[in-house]
């Protein structure tokens, strides 16, 4: 065939309308497929997969468009077609066109359904091999021994979770619920799991008494019930028996590896013991507060001096130091780095197979060191031993949000839900990630189902308002705000007030309060203190008292930099510092701590918290008379993501807080200021 003949016969069998077709409804269905399925919390790589797809049936269409065309007597070679009685070419065109779309649109709804990731299903859909261990109830006259129930509902979880054949739901997931619920088939649903183990335990002593019962959700069944008394010698056999018991009712292989792990006794000491599932109460509890962790702190330290063996009581107080370093739940000075540091080192001497130990060791490296690479090997190394952890891919979601790989951030988000779905902490750092990139309806979407678990909690209410705070929707936040009443120590829901406060313009009332706080500070408190006299005197400036505001920042100065010497690296105390040398007109100062702050913590090392010290740079260039150097820093922050520096859980900088917000008063006027003000680049 010479090529005018083969043109034409393109143009003769409607190949070029199928193209052209083709080419259209491909379009439309990758921007279908971009814009529609993340919105559904669909992996990255199903779209970029149908993407892919959509190009790879362009020549498949158009060599179907030659060789075979659809009449009322059947799909028919084009040869065959053509002798036909009334073929008609038009209606070729018009037929391929309709069967591409219905082709393309199945494969998208199939590809959708088939890889989505699962919901917090029903029971039916729940792995046979799957379950749930509810809060055991302390039947103990001692209303004070629920720790040690507790402990011993998270001792038997755990020998579960670490059967690789069994999908065993996290303990943060079921901590809410009560100890036997009536509604089994309904929890089952929204854990995701076939199976329910309820517990009691009565301690009097050194005796305790438990009982154990696997329940089968979808028909309230008994599978296995069982009773023990054991001494608290002897408590280890009881946890061990269990796991093996449930393991054989649900026909879960037991590798030798993990016979052992199971059978494992972690101390000989019963007063290490004890201390221990204090130390771990504590850090069981929802609240990643200054108080719990000092608590969990505490126990876990006398554990390992009663038993300077007791590898899994050093994996804790190495987790929970490194946690406290890192969000400042605790003192982060060099004493604490390097007492977490020697736990994990501890633990690995003594079990380097321990799960928890290389955990550890990873977690040390990535709240401490901002060593990710390291980190991430030892989070992989430790998920061989804990395939059903929840804090192995939460981990990984917080390593690559902070290298900046938000997509993978989110698959591992995903992937730390669906072992651990009502983990408020989890999906309020998943949320979190969400403010970081300014998509807030996603965000809001996260912090509503941690109000559908625990509702009405204020730190999840004050994060909704700081969200409509950077919308510039200030009556949503005041009508959030207005009915929450923290605790003193509660400074996430405090800040966000008094901010809301500030950004309304009204801060008198804030200001009593704020004085009331600090006529008594807890020493505990260590550098919040002078945090909390910045803000006052914010509030007292803004509020036209600038002679209050004067002695309030001098107060706060001197309450902040005697902690600069034990932690010159900690940015948010020179955020602090930062900030309050701007307000008492120390240019030079404010600057170079502004510029120390940023070294510290440069974007290049974390990509979440890295841009928030160029925030505080355009803050105090903005106060002392440096707009070009403001600017410059409001551009470049302005198109980041990452976490807000002033506390709450605040929102990055948008253009509705630049117009709000007075401490970028003296930029009104400039024109380059308008521009972003008003969302442009």
């Amino acid at each position: 065939m010479n090529p005018g003949n083969f043109f034409s016969e393109l143009k003769r069998r409607n190949v070029y309308k199928v193209a052209v077709a083709y080419a259209v409804v491909g379009w439309l269905l990758i921007q279908v497929a971009t814009q529609v399925l993340p919105f559904f919390e669909i992996p990255n790589w199903v779209v970029r997969l149908v993407v892919l797809l959509i190009v790879l049936g362009f020549p498949i269409a158009l060599v179907i468009a030659w060789a075979f065309e659809l009449t009322p007597q059947g799909i028919q070679r084009t040869e065959t077609a053509d002798k036909l009685p009334n073929h008609s070419s038009r209606s070729r065109t018009w037929i391929y066109i309709a069967v591409t779309a219905g082709l393309f649109s199945a494969g998208l709804f199939f590809l959708g359904r088939f890889t989505a990731a699962p919901r917090q299903g029903g029971a039916a859909e729940a792995p046979e091999k799957s379950i749930a261990v509810l809060p055991f109830e302390n039947l103990s006259s001692d209303k004070e021994n629920s720790y040690f129930t507790d402990g011993i509902q998270d001792e038997i979880l755990t020998r579960l979770s670490k059967i690789a054949d069994l999908k065993v739901i996290s303990r943060t997931s079921t901590q809410l619920y009560k100890s036997a619920p009536e509604n089994l088939p309904e929890i089952a649903k929204q854990l995701g799991v076939a199976h329910i183990l309820e517990g009691s335990v009565q301690k009097s002593g050194d005796q305790v008494h438990i009982n154990v019962q696997l329940i089968k959700a979808a028909d309230d069944s008994h599978l296995w019930a069982d009773s023990f008394d054991r001494k608290l010698t002897d408590i280890f056999s009881v946890e061990t028996e269990v796991a093996k018991t449930i393991a054989d009712q649900l026909q879960a292989k037991l590798t030798g590896q993990e016979e052992q792990v199971i059978a494992a006794r972690p101390t000989e000491n019963p007063e290490a013991y004890d201390a221990y599932l204090r130390g771990l109460a504590y850090n069981l509890k929802t609240a990643n507060s200054a108080a719990n962790s000092r608590g969990a702190q505490k126990y876990l330290r006398e554990a390992v001096r009663l038993d300077p063996k007791f590898a899994l009581a050093w994996t804790l107080l190495s987790f929970v130091d490194a946690r406290g370093y890192l969000t400042q739940t605790l003192q982060p000075t060099d004493a604490l780095r390097e007492e977490a540091r020697q736990a994990a080192a501890t633990a690995l001497t003594l079990q380097p197979n321990l799960g928890e130990a290389l955990h550890a060791e990873g977690y040390y490296h990535y709240a401490c060191l901002k060593d990710y690479t390291t980190a991430v090997r030892y989070f992989e190394q430790a998920r061989q031993f804990l395939p059903n952890s929840s804090r192995i891919p939460e981990s990984l979601a917080y390593v690559t949000r902070r290298q900046g790989q938000w997509d993978k951030s989110e698959s591992y988000f995903n992937e730390a839900e669906r072992l651990d779905p009502r983990n408020v902490y989890v999906l309020g750092q998943h949320g979190q990630s969400y403010i970081a990139l300014r998509r807030f309806a996603a965000a809001l979407r996260k912090f509503d189902q941690i109000l559908k678990i625990t509702p009405d909690d204020m730190d999840t209410i004050a994060v909704e308002a700081s969200i409509a705070q950077a919308e510039g929707d200030l009556p949503r936040a005041a009508a959030l705000l207005a009915p929450l009443h923290p605790p003193a120590d509660d400074s996430n829901v405090l800040y966000t007030q008094v901010y809301q406060a500030i950004l309304e313009r009204r801060p008198a009332p804030a200001i009593p309060r704020l004085t009331s706080l600090l006529a008594r500070p807890d020493p505990a408190w260590g550098y919040f203190a002078g945090e909390l006299r910045f803000w006052l005197g914010w509030a007292q400036d803004v509020a036209g008292d600038h002679a209050a505001a004067q002695e309030s920042w001098r107060q706060a100065r001197g309450e902040l930099e005697p902690f600069l010497r034990e932690q010159p690296d900690n940015y948010n105390l020179l955020f602090d510092l930062a900030l309050t040398d701007m307000g008492l007109g120390d240019k030079v100062v404010a600057l170079a701590m502004s510029e120390w702050a940023m070294a510290a913590m440069p974007i290049e090392k974390d990509a979440f918290d890295g841009p928030a010290p160029i925030e505080i740079l355009a803050r105090v260039a903005a106060q002392v008379g440096e707009p070009d150097r403001a600017i410059a820093a409001l551009q470049k922050v302005l198109a980041l993501p990452y976490e807000g520096p002033l506390g709450g859980g605040q929102a990055p900088l948008t253009p509705a807080l630049l117009r709000l917000d007075p401490m970028f008063d003296p930029l009104r006027n400039d024109p380059r200021f308008q521009k972003l003000a008003h969302g442009a680049p």
